[in-house]
């Protein structure tokens, strides 16, 4: 069971995590998140590009160890890169020191001041730890990609039926969502597109703690 929209009751319970940007400008925050990896990760860096479409990748940093191509190619290509531990571990059954362990082990791959945690699930003790060095990036609409009881017509549906301009919308760049992503991805861009709204990365100056546009 997963919410695809993210109630503002939750959102305000967690205010130091953001949720979406400003509903003032033409833009949606598209993110993927696992990757990168060989055939999926590059084909939505084609898919992009095709469209002059640029989005935030929250990587893994065991999947950055192994296909450090990829993740050269998306950083020379103008897209923003996020934190998503090394290992991919649920903050919810893991130890907390280990947990950090396993996202400081991905900031030797991944040189970025967001951060994504898997699930969207943190211990509150693991959440403060790392609010000190990363923005905390969630989101406000999640596709539902990774759902395999579901049609790539549904997933569509999900994430055209709850956008906004300043959405920050949940893809994934895995094996198991790539079906999917392909059916969905170029159809939400031109959704996008079609409605004056454009996708950009996420940055964050975290010395001037304010986040930027990419």
């Amino acid at each position: 069971m997963y919410i695809i929209k993210t109630p503002k009751v939750i959102r305000k319970l967690f205010p130091n995590y953001l949720w979406n940007k400003s509903r003032k400008k033409p833009y949606v925050y598209f993110t993927f998140d696992d990757g990168p990896i060989p055939k999926v990760t590059p084909w939505v860096l084609d898919t992009l590009k095709s469209y002059d479409m640029h989005g935030t990748f929250f990587c893994v940093g065991d999947n950055v160890r192994k296909h450090s191509k990829i993740y050269n190619r998306l950083i020379a290509e103008g897209h923003s890169v996020g934190n998503h531990s090394y290992s991919h571990k649920s903050g919810w059954g893991s130890d907390v020191e280990k947990y950090l362990d396993d996202v400081e082990l991905c900031s030797s791959f991944v040189q970025s001041d967001l951060y994504r945690p898997p699930y969207g699930r943190l211990k509150p003790l693991q959440a403060e730890a790392i609010r000190d060095q990363y923005q905390i990036v969630m989101w406000d609409v999640l596709s539902g990609d990774f759902d395999q009881n579901i049609t790539a017509e549904q997933c569509y549906q999900n994430v055209i039926q709850n956008l906004k301009p300043g959405s920050i919308i949940v893809f994934h760049d895995n094996i198991k969502s790539f079906v999917t992503l392909k059916e969905v991805l170029p159809r939400v861009i031109e959704y996008c597109q079609s409605r004056g709204l454009s996708s950009k990365g996420i940055r964050y100056n975290r010395v001037k703690k304010e986040l930027e546009i990419a």
